[in-house]
């Protein structure tokens, strides 16, 4: 009989964010794949789930999903958790899902925390369609891919890294014009969250790359 791989969100910043059912799975489930174990262990810890845990991360998935699809259908239950959010929403998981399903193993994916939605949601443009994005490509292809999504019509949702936020603002200022109305918002549910809202070119200036740390999500106004 086969076992279930549960895909369990945990929270992207504020602890009590974690849902009842979310600590039920983890502390039930016979196994933890976690994308870094000692950022899961602290959270493990704070919540009193003792459930072994093994590491399941970017550099190693490859080599991992044939194991860990073999002890899903022989009938472990697993849960996969990254270091924060939901996993597979830029973060590793994809691989392992989709070899759960093409196996016939069941897999459910428990609802819960995602930086982009709140974000979205808080730059008060239309958000009954986007795009969302995730990280563009650091070189190949990324001047292309920028100039595509300037001709979109739907609100636009990227997540860039403290030390490119500057460059990929300017980025975004050349293709999609300086006028362009934005939002960045940085460590979303933390203690120190912050949002800056303005045209493109107003927001190059106020992201100062120095004072810029943490998780950063940038959403776009569609063209008109």
């Amino acid at each position: 009989m086969s076992g279930k791989l549960y895909v369990v969100p945990t929270p992207i910043g504020n602890l009590d964010d974690m849902t009842f059912r979310a600590i039920k799975v983890l502390q039930e489930v016979q196994l933890i794949l976690a994308e870094d174990t000692r950022t899961s262990g602290k959270l493990l810890k704070h919540f009193e789930i003792a459930t072994p845990m093994s590491s399941f991360h970017l550099h190693n998935e490859h080599q991992q999903v044939g194991r860990y699809t073999e002890k899903l259908k022989s009938g472990e239950t697993i849960a996969l958790i990254s270091d924060a959010g939901t996993p597979a929403i830029s973060d590793p998981g994809f691989l392992l899902v989709r070899a759960a399903v093409e196996e016939g193993v069941e897999v459910e994916c428990l609802p819960g925390a995602t930086a982009f939605v709140p974000a979205l949601v808080d730059s008060g443009f239309p958000a009954d369609r986007f795009v969302f994005e995730g990280f563009l490509p650091l070189k190949k292809g990324r001047q292309t891919r920028i100039k595509e999504l300037a001709e979109e019509k739907r609100t636009v949702i990227l997540y860039e890294s403290p030390h490119r936020i500057q460059k990929c603002l300017m980025q975004l200022a050349e293709f999609f014009g300086e006028d362009r109305q934005a939002v960045v918002v940085r460590e979303i549910s933390k203690f120190y969250e912050t949002k800056h809202r303005g045209t493109l070119t107003e927001l190059i200036t106020e992201c100062d790359v120095k004072e810029m740390k943490g998780e950063i999500v940038v959403v776009v106004k569609g063209k008109e």
